[in-house]
């Protein structure tokens, strides 16, 4: 799940989409109303959205533990990113948060949430056939 009018997560998205090549991530943007409801039922904020997460099967990953499950499932070279995790917790978190919450001032927004092209649609959990 990914904010959708942040150019920082767009761009994400966007590599993802590139270099998931097996397709094992499907996207969903938070403003989507599959994305609310999602977030509903995890019982999230929906008109704030300061993390990126993972959902595998009954298992939920935020901040940096999403993104370095997400690397690790990436084909090498990124697969190797994943060894941040011997980095602790808290300083990992801490470093996502700086960014997080500035994303937006560093990074900019979309006037409006990306629309996926016919060639990348199935790629979205909105737009999943």
């Amino acid at each position: 799940m990914f904010d959708a009018v942040c150019k920082l997560c767009t761009g994400w998205s966007r590599f993802l989409i590139r270099h998931d090549v097996l397709e094992k991530f499907k996207l969903c943007s938070v403003q989507s109303p599959q994305g609310q409801a999602i977030l509903k039922s995890l019982g999230m904020p929906t008109d704030h959205f300061d993390t990126m997460l993972l959902i595998e099967g009954h298992q939920v990953y935020e901040r940096s533990d999403a993104l370095l499950r997400i690397m690790q499932q990436l084909p090498f070279p990124f697969s190797v990113l994943a060894a941040g995790r011997i980095i602790p917790k808290a300083w990992r978190d801490w470093a996502y948060d700086q960014v997080a919450s500035r994303r937006y001032t560093l990074f900019g927004q979309h006037a409006q949430c990306m629309a996926p092209t016919l060639q990348i649609r199935k790629r979205f959990l909105d737009h999943a056939i």
